[in-house]
């Protein structure tokens, strides 16, 4: 059974690349049955932020990445988080001490800030001389030891990859602190968790070899990984917390819908076998495969994420984004008796954020300033002259309308538009601005002439009238 962990550290809030993360590590177990566990990281106290865990959590819960078990769900293992577990890595590096792979080091922080690298010194001390530090208390740290040779591993995403030895440092695995590094602790609960499947980021690739030579040392049986290209910003640089890129709270913060931020960041990395690029996340579970997972750098793409926000808006229903437009809806209108369910039916396929709403539906209570020139367009093949006449012919029209419905007024109004011998935009343009005084409206003329009622409408286009009359 496929088993995935997502083991974020609390030292801020989720960056996008990490919640890229935590989806594709959700994925990889879901789409297959498996389960997908939540380990909090947080040996490294010094970059610890505070509340950081519970907006880890938080973040979890709006994207709807549900953890089978860790924090607040348990298991045989208990909470999932490090700091609670120290016995444990400790005990697996003396045993790593015992068997020749690991060693003490007991150099001063003084002279590994004079060296570029480490330079091995600890390596060939004397058991009397480690003995008798020891029994001094003198402090020290316990470092990998590297050995001659090659590692080979096989990435899912990457392929087959072999490191020459020489190329890696002796890490530190237990802190001077006494709590373990990121890289120990990380080897250490994988494999008591029995973690089957290692998904992260491809940064992380240049250290795999180093735990793979932890898992021979310890005998433990090497996971499957999956390293995930980088996601850069439109700049071509690596997206990270500290450039000041956006998270996934500064995301919602901008009125991005987390079911939009999660579609588009699936596809940061991963092309789906369909070619589709609008799914929930049930759908996105049915349909990955990590052989749609890609080696080339993904690019961040605020046009494109735009584009699914506005796409996850008009699939949502109608009653749905009543829920979340009314009240911005209600603040935003105070011309009485204005539908304002009927209001959010219009503008809801206009809609990229909520936030923009405002600007869509100020029309309703403009007191019709605007000028001449809106009544002209090229392309409808209006101008002032042929709109004012246009204007004129359907007053009459509109005004005798009884059955004042939707249609009911179109099929009046393009039975007209018809009799006339024109085309329809020359009409329909200086109606639709005459009604929405404005360049732009979030819907058509007709479906105006609902939302503005008989006198409403009437008035607007006399006003209309009188302003390309003079």
């Amino acid at each position: 059974m496929i088993r995935t962990r997502f083991a974020p550290s609390p030292t801020g809030y989720m960056h996008i690349g990490n919640l890229r993360s935590a989806l594709y590590t959700y994925l990889v177990a879901k789409s297959e049955g498996g389960t997908f566990i939540l380990r909090i990281e947080d040996t490294d106290k010094n970059r610890q932020v505070d509340d950081a865990t519970d907006i880890i959590y938080k973040t979890l819960e709006i994207a709807g990445l549900t953890y089978d078990e860790g924090p607040n769900v348990g298991g045989d293992f208990g909470p999932y988080i490090q700091s609670e577990r120290k016995s444990n890595y400790i005990k697996y590096a003396k045993q790593l001490v015992d068997d020749g792979f690991a060693y003490y080091c007991f150099c001063t922080k003084e002279r590994l800030e004079s060296l570029d690298s480490y330079d091995n010194h600890c390596r060939s001390l004397s058991s009397d001389l480690i003995e008798e530090n020891l029994k001094n208390n003198v402090p020290y740290v316990i470092r990998q030891l590297i050995p001659d040779g090659y590692t080979n591993f096989k990435d899912q995403v990457y392929g087959k990859i072999s490191v020459d030895n020489k190329e890696l440092d002796d890490q530190v695995l237990i802190k001077a602190d006494g709590f373990p590094t990121y890289n120990f602790a990380n080897v250490v609960d994988d494999h008591l968790m029995e973690i089957s499947h290692i998904v992260r980021g491809s940064e992380y690739l240049s250290s795999t070899p180093k735990y793979i030579l932890l898992y021979k040392a310890l005998n433990f049986p090497i996971p499957a990984f999956i390293h995930l290209p980088l996601i850069q910003g439109e700049d071509g640089q690596k997206l990270s917390k500290r450039r000041g890129d956006a998270s996934f709270q500064d995301l919602i913060d901008q009125g991005y819908l987390p079911d939009a931020i999660i579609n588009y960041i699936a596809l940061l990395g991963f092309s789906p076998s369909n070619n589709k690029e609008i799914f929930n996340l049930n759908e996105l579970t049915e349909i990955f495969n990590v052989k749609g997972l890609n080696k080339s750098p993904a690019t961040f793409d605020t046009k494109k994420l735009m584009w699914v926000n506005t796409e996850y808006f008009k699939k949502m229903s109608e009653d749905d984004f009543f829920l979340l437009s009314e009240k911005i809806l209600a603040d935003n209108i105070k011309r009485p008796n204005i539908d304002l369910k009927y209001v959010s039916s219009l503008v809801k396929s206009r809609v990229t954020f909520i936030k923009d709403i405002p600007s869509l539906v100020d029309f309703i209570d403009n007191t019709f300033h605007y000028e001449k020139d809106l009544f002209v367009h090229k392309k409808m093949k209006t101008n002032e002259e042929n709109s004012l006449t246009s204007l004129q012919n359907i007053l009459p029209i509109i005004e005798s309308i009884e059955d004042w419905s939707l249609d009911n007024i179109h099929d009046t109004v393009f039975s007209f538009i018809k009799t006339l011998e024109i085309k329809n935009g020359v009409m329909l343009w200086p109606l639709r601005t005459a009604l929405s005084t404005k360049p732009t409206s979030p819907c058509g003329a007709i479906d105006l002439f609902i939302l503005l009622g008989k006198n409403e409408s009437i008035k607007r286009i006399k006003h209309a009238i009188n302003l390309l009359s003079n």
